[in-house]
């Protein structure tokens, strides 16, 4: 609530600005009109053609542009707040710090990357060049089509912590879920076991007191709120921990869509069925989960001088496929986790299956899709039937014409919500994690994925989509329709959509 305040201030103050300086000008300075005028274009264009000359993604920086050709003071403040400013917050520079330290801990084993090269394997190979992470084949992949599923298996797991356990969630909400976690986690704590708990400040705002961490440090569980919201501390805190992991011991990690909330378990869902996803790793990839979350810990609390006493050596030397846990910052200058869902899309022989609870995207991703169905890939993608937030909903209805008309199917899930983020190709290929479809979790969240590759895994992915197109309704012509006046208000929203 306190960052939605700010955020409504500053526009009120750049409006203001905007039409006070313009009002000012018409009755005082109204002879030198033209020459104010002029002013205003000049700096208006030269700003504009700073934003095009390092743009890589047109769609997302052509809001800005429109904003500040037309309201020059207005569109000019918003770039400052809410733009790509990373100087300027000291949490984001300690990130990249800390990156740039821990990626020697980071090794990729050569005689896997061989195998890569000698494959071919397209999708691993831009992960091994365009990120720090490793890809590896010892290890064992559990796929939960459904929270629940994946809740019962976390608390099993947590019961035989001995050493730590390291969690990191964008939502944790009190109730059944998190208070049976909490209860495992005193006691661990109290045993001995280092137990941390990295949440993020703004998704869990209206469930946890601002004093959450100082009440878990009370049972000797290590606390950070990331990101922690303050009036002192910025005005646009856009760049929010939205990743979902759990390592224990080394030795097992989960990952996937679930949050540390009821609803994510279908405990008092107001969403109808609640669909989401969760995977468990037990094998090497579990090493990269683990540097993810001890950089954003360090970045924050700086207490691990060698962190790889918390590393697991698995031994033996399994071949379950391949396997890369792979994280994006808003710090990359690469877009990886829209590249990584490209690639696949470009990739894609005979299907293409997706899950997404939004479908907010950019003409890259939406010309990809659209030339895979006409180059007869079966596209099918899965959307919530009950949304949680109704203009977001317009936003991902105003994709489906245009996807539809290209072949590509859209599936609607009538029992519920969708909170799954699974992308699926011919029986090869998958990421599950964190990564919603939109152009906060592309462009602006820390997030995190699972990319699997030949994995036994991958037929219980199918298995997954398989069912729920049964529970879905697959649009036609008359679904996909919408009216003169409803088409220009999705219009506005997908313009603006990148900037909120």
């Amino acid at each position: 609530m306190a960052n939605a305040v700010k955020r409504v201030f500053i526009v009120l103050v750049g409006v203001v600005l905007q039409f006070g300086f313009a009002i000012m000008i018409r009755l005082f300075f109204y002879k030198y009109l033209g020459v104010i005028s002029l002013f205003y274009s000049v700096i208006s264009i030269l700003i504009v053609l700073g934003i095009l000359k390092d743009s890589t993604r047109l769609s997302n920086d052509l809001p800005w542009v429109i904003l500040i050709l037309i309201f020059p003071i207005f569109g000019t403040i918003l770039l400052i707040t809410l733009g790509k400013n990373y100087s300027k917050s000291k949490l984001l520079r300690n990130i990249f710090a800390c990156e740039k330290d821990f990626h020697k801990y980071l090794k990729q084993d050569e005689d896997v990357k061989k195998k890569i090269m000698d494959e071919d394997l397209d999708n691993l190979k831009y992960l091994l060049n365009r990120t720090n992470y490793f890809a590896s084949t010892n290890n064992d992949i559990t796929y939960y089509n459904f929270g629940e599923k994946f809740y019962s298996e976390l608390l099993k797991e947590l019961k035989g912590a001995e050493k730590f356990i390291f969690m990191e969630y964008f939502i944790i909400n009190e109730g059944v879920m998190w208070n049976s976690i909490l209860d495992i986690l005193k006691e661990k704590a109290s045993l001995g076991v280092d137990v941390r708990i990295l949440y993020d400040d703004m998704g869990s705002v209206a469930m946890l007191s601002s004093g959450y961490d100082a009440f878990l440090a009370k049972y000797n569980i290590k606390c950070i709120p990331f990101n922690k919201l303050s009036p002192f501390r910025g005005i646009f805190m856009n760049n929010r921990d939205h990743r979902k992991m759990t390592i224990i011991d080394g030795k097992v990690a989960f990952s996937g869509g679930v949050n540390l909330s009821d609803e994510y378990i279908n405990v008092n869902s107001k969403l109808g069925i609640w669909k989401d996803n969760g995977i468990k790793i037990v094998g090497d990839a579990i090493w990269n989960l683990t540097v993810m979350f001890l950089t954003l810990w360090n970045a924050n609390r700086n207490e691990d001088d060698d962190i790889l006493k918390f590393k697991y050596d698995f031994k033996g030397g399994k071949d379950n496929g391949y396997v890369v846990c792979y994280g994006l910052t808003p710090l990359q200058k690469d877009l990886i986790g829209e590249d990584v869902y490209i690639n696949m899309i470009n990739s894609a022989k005979r299907y293409l299956y997706i899950m997404t609870p939004y479908l907010i995207i950019d003409t890259d991703m939406v010309n990809s899709l659209c030339r895979a169905s006409k180059r007869g890939v079966d596209v099918r993608i899965i959307v919530p039937g009950i949304p949680d937030k109704k203009i977001v909903y317009t936003q991902t209805c105003s994709f489906f014409k245009v996807l539809h008309d290209s072949g590509v199917k859209i599936y609607r899930y009538d029992k519920g919500f969708v909170h799954s983020k699974v992308f699926l190709a011919d029986d090869k290929r998958a990421v599950v994690g964190t990564i919603n479809m939109d152009y906060r979790s592309l462009y602006l969240h820390f997030e995190n994925g699972v990319y699997m590759e030949n994995t036994l895994a991958i037929k219980d992915v199918y298995d997954d989509f398989d069912s729920t197109f049964k529970d879905c309704k697959k649009l036609n012509d008359e679904d996909v329709k919408v009216g003169f006046l409803k088409a220009i208000w999705q219009a506005v929203l997908r313009l603006f959509a990148p900037l909120f």
